[in-house]
């Protein structure tokens, strides 16, 4: 019996269209680093979407996009401000301040996203060398609550972020299903919305793995081919990351597996929102549905539906659904949760 579990959208396979696409390229000999006629096919794809002008450089993981990217925007006595619940600051280890030397500010914010407000709230010693000098403020879309921030917010937050002589840079781990909830393009709500460097995933929507890092402003990322190498980054076969980028940007992957992990967590607050014992506690805006459940319950139903705590003093829980999440798995997990409580 094939069991999936609500834990990550990473903890999902790869999907049948891509794994294709890597075996189609794995034949004969191509030139290494990238230096390929796939690797060009996918940043020509890319290039459809975000526009001639961008550069696109393609790493392993979003932690090395992440900080990469970030690494090329500031200097060592510079910060990069943040929401409180960014994965930059939860869960890279440390690894954006260990790399690019940058101290991270952060900000308490009720939903994952940053507001003008708050990023005002770190405008002051400017100029002055005893303090850390803002330059970069990053956000996530979607947010690790789930939240997604519309077109006129980013706009709002770019437009700020440029007064004030500063950058933007945007996690789009999960990009697609923002995309999918607003009904929008990738660049309306990234370059377009005045985004100046983006992480671009597609492991969490259905790609083995890779990231491309997109530079909307080519003055940025000058030195940036050594920054990648440096930071162990340059894939030697890098085909195998081209490819896959091409199969989930051709004819719609990334929306056909974005929409579907978005309709599965809609079906699944659905189904658990009104048995008695459960909290919702976030909006469900994308594919995740944060509850509150009691914890006694937590332990036993992690043993059939694998699931990660996000909060444990409120008992608060995340369920994350995927592009291959079923309606049956959720009819099985809101059963056994129903007779739990």
């Amino acid at each position: 019996m094939i069991r999936r579990g609500f834990a990550s959208d990473n903890n999902a396979g790869v999907h049948p269209e891509i794994l294709s696409a890597l075996t189609e390229v794995n034949q004969g000999h191509v030139i290494a680093y990238g230096d390929d006629p796939h690797t060009e096919k996918a940043i020509a794809e890319l290039k459809k979407i975000f526009g001639a002008d961008i550069e696109v450089f393609f790493v392993f993981i979003g932690t090395a996009a992440n900080v990469l990217g970030l690494s090329s925007l500031a200097q060592s006595y510079q910060a990069v401000i943040c929401p409180e619940t960014a994965h930059i600051n939860v869960d890279e280890c440390g690894a954006p301040e260990k790399f690019s030397g940058c101290k991270l500010l952060p900000c308490n914010t009720p939903d994952g996203k940053l507001s003008v407000d708050m990023i005002a709230s770190h405008m002051h010693g400017i100029g002055f060398e005893h303090h850390v000098q803002p330059r970069v403020v990053s956000i996530t879309q979607a947010s690790e609550l789930g939240t997604v921030y519309t077109i006129e917010e980013i706009r709002e937050i770019a437009g700020y972020t440029h007064e004030q002589g500063m950058l933007l840079h945007m996690d789009g781990a999960r990009i697609s299903n923002a995309a999918v909830s607003l009904g929008s393009g990738f660049y309306e709500m990234s370059g377009g919305a005045g985004v100046d460097v983006l992480s671009f995933g597609g492991t969490k929507n259905g790609m083995m793995y890779g990231e491309a890092i997109i530079f909307f402003n080519r003055e940025l990322c000058k030195d940036f081919k050594y920054r990648r190498k440096q930071g162990m980054q340059l894939a030697s076969k890098m085909r195998y990351i081209a490819a896959q980028f091409s199969a989930f940007l051709e004819n719609d992957l990334w929306k056909a597996n974005a929409s579907h992990a978005n309709l599965m967590a809609q079906k699944l607050h659905a189904a658990v929102k009104d048995i008695p014992g459960v909290e919702i506690t976030r909006p469900v805006e994308s594919n995740a549905v944060f509850a509150r459940i009691p914890s006694r319950i937590i332990p036993a139903l992690q043993k059939k539906f694998f699931f990660y705590v996000w909060d444990e003093e409120s008992s608060e829980v995340r369920w994350m659904c995927s592009f291959d999440t079923t309606e049956t798995d959720i009819e099985s997990f809101s059963s056994l949760l129903r007779s739990m409580l």
